[in-house]
């Protein structure tokens, strides 16, 4: 039996979670470490590490795999909607020309609720980071 290893480390519990449910589809068995600590207490992420998934050793390969191929397809599937009906915001990316953008509120939310307005864009079909 091989060891477990700190595979991807995340910043939210979220994306977390989000990679080990892709892993689990495709026969991974992989564990989520620090998660209630640092949903508890935000302030302890750097002391621990932040949320890390752990993978077994054996699996470590097949797993980056299968995420890196999850994003390449995340990435394809965007294409179809390139532009969208009656969109949020009313420009449009600066790289791209697709009005499929969203505000970017990570730095400036704790736990999901954010506390100021981001002026940071970020382009679902190009993935262009933008401030408008």
């Amino acid at each position: 039996m091989s060891d477990l290893i700190r595979f991807k480390f995340y910043e939210t519990a979220l994306e977390a979670n989000r990679d080990k449910q892709i892993l689990a589809e495709n026969g991974i068995n992989s564990f989520i470490a620090n998660e209630q600590l640092i949903q508890s207490d935000w302030l302890l992420s750097q002391a621990v590490g932040g949320i890390q998934l752990q993978v077994f050793e054996d699996d470590i390969e097949r797993a980056a795999q299968i995420l890196q191929e999850y994003k390449e397809n995340e990435v394809f599937s965007l294409e179809v909607e390139h532009t969208i009906d009656d969109p949020e915001f009313d420009f449009v990316c600066p790289k791209c020309g697709s009005n499929h953008i969203y505000r970017d509120d990570r730095a400036t939310s704790f736990f999901g609720i954010s506390f100021l307005t981001s002026h940071k864009f970020i382009c679902y079909y190009c993935g262009n980071e933008f401030a408008h």
